[in-house]
């Protein structure tokens, strides 16, 4: 097809871009609107090269989705005040777009080199920002690299075609095969297992794509027990070689971001809990060679697991997202993030424009988009406010959690930490009293035992869950006794 003229100088036809592949798009669109639903849905007005086509194509699309007719003499009536229109000839242009059209089959195939060569050029873009900004000494090179993988991520992310719908047939087999493997896998459960028995049945696992808040009051344990979920799975990692490349069996691959200690102080927690020695005997150097043999084997035993920390704080929603990418793109993959905790993570957005309640429902709607675009749970801790600790009964509820609206839309799963004996701690009775003779005995009974309320799950039911709790090892593990289970409102 011939092109047709005027069109841009040859000064600004550097960038990569094809006129006539433009023009043999428009006139197919204008002689058959019906082509236009044969196109890909990712294609947009900003992906042409000239501007006055990119308005021409967005003119088109508007007229067909109101679904009014969009042929050349209609849409002149948009751009009689257009000086490129009229540059380029006015409705005279758009007819001759329609007759040198080619046939209306062929429109998909011009809407992939239209769309391709509009990302060839944001790819030079993108290089030009990075050749611009590398030399700039006030920006930290890392920060810079992050940046740049994360545009790059960002444009091959809108090169990838819109599923859409699917039908129930394929939606159907891929929960029978969900099924399926939870019935060979050990444990019958359909997600992944955390080990503590009890939560597993309850939750039937971590489901991939699912965002998991796990809340609390400060000294409940709430990064203990996240603690002790990563390393159980991390510790159980088992793998087998596909054809795909390497595949998960048992366990996991998972990613801590522990935004509030350090990578020792967490890693110390772990090597407590291993070894069965006192995390603050550990912290204090008051171990003997016994303690410190078991440190040792314990830390030969377990340094190998699969269990990557990201202690970096402040960290924002884009480069916490980034670096999990990166993580799930290496040789061993992931598969399951935990993030201690939301309130630390930020949005990036320096201007402060946005309330607190903004932000965080911006943390949460990125969470959950990372838990769907990764395909694994994400397990993100949060504080609740201090209204629980005027009630009498301080087990915590929903209406607890701190900026509470989004927090509790975007989780598949709200869990509570709740341990009574904390509270029951600052409640000591005179000593040699008869109310302190019971407060003991409720002391004992309840120093070891916790409690994780769960007050959401779109997946099954709520409920309480017990289970043990190791103050000396901030350990949570399987409560052995009946009737785990009780009923929560």
């Amino acid at each position: 097809m011939n092109a047709i003229a005027p069109f841009p100088s040859p000064a600004v036809a550097a960038m990569p871009h094809n006129l006539e592949a433009e023009q043999a798009l428009l006139g197919c669109l204008m002689f058959d609107n019906g082509a236009f639903e044969r196109l890909s849905d990712r294609l947009r007005g900003s992906h042409f090269y000239e501007p006055f086509h990119q308005r021409l194509y967005e003119s088109i699309e508007d007229h067909i989705r109101q679904g009014l007719l969009a042929e050349p003499t209609i849409l002149m009536e948009r751009f009689k005040q257009d000086p490129a229109f009229q540059e380029f000839g006015g409705l005279r242009y758009l007819a001759d777009l329609v007759d040198r059209a080619p046939p209306a089959a062929n429109a998909p195939d011009y809407a992939r080199v239209v769309y391709d060569l509009a990302l060839r050029r944001e790819l030079i873009r993108i290089g030009g920002d990075i050749i611009r900004e590398a030399p700039e000494p006030e920006r930290p090179a890392i920060d810079q690299i992050e940046q740049a993988e994360q545009s790059l991520y960002s444009l091959a992310e809108t090169g990838k075609p819109s599923s859409g719908f699917v039908s129930f047939a394929e939606a159907l087999k891929g929960a029978v095969q969900m099924a399926g493997e939870a019935y060979q896998r050990e444990g019958k459960l359909a997600g992944l297992a955390t080990h503590l028995d009890d939560l597993d049945q309850k939750l039937g696992g971590l489901y991939p794509s699912d965002l998991l808040i796990l809340a609390g009051r400060p000294s409940m344990g709430k990064t203990a027990l996240a603690t002790n979920i990563a390393f159980n799975i991390a510790r159980n990692y088992r793998y087998e070689i596909t054809p795909e490349g390497r595949k998960t069996v048992s366990g996991g691959v998972v990613a801590f971001y522990s935004l509030e200690m350090s990578a020792e102080q967490l890693a110390m927690r772990i090597l407590a809990d291993a070894s069965g020695v006192s995390s603050d005997r550990l912290r204090k150097g008051e171990i003997d060679a016994a303690d410190y043999g078991k440190v040792r084997d314990a830390a030969i035993e377990i340094g190998e697991s699969p269990l990557f920390i990201d202690a970096t704080g402040g960290l924002s929603i884009s480069k916490l997202a980034a670096r999990a990418r990166r993580l799930k793109r290496a040789e061993h993959g992931l598969d399951v993030i935990i993030v201690d905790y939301l309130q630390l993570v930020t949005t990036g957005d320096s201007g402060g424009q946005k309330n607190r309640v903004q932000e965080i429902s911006e943390i949460t709607g990125g969470l959950k988009a990372l838990a769907k675009e990764l395909n694994v749970p994400i397990i993100a801790l949060s504080q609740l406010s201090r209204q629980v600790e005027a009630r009498e009964d301080k087990r915590p509820q929903l209406s607890d959690l701190r900026e509470s609206g989004s927090i509790e839309q975007d989780a598949d799963v709200v869990m509570f930490v709740y341990r009574e004996s904390y509270y029951l701690g600052r409640t000591e009775p005179k000593e040699g009293t008869e109310e302190h003779l019971k407060w003991q005995e409720d002391m004992d009974r309840l120093r070891h035992q916790a409690e994780v309320v769960i007050g959401k799950q779109r997946h099954g039911p709520i409920g309480i869950v017990k289970l043990s709790f190791d103050e000396d090892t901030t350990r949570f593990g399987n409560l052995a006794r009946d009737g785990r289970y009780s009923g929560y409102d």
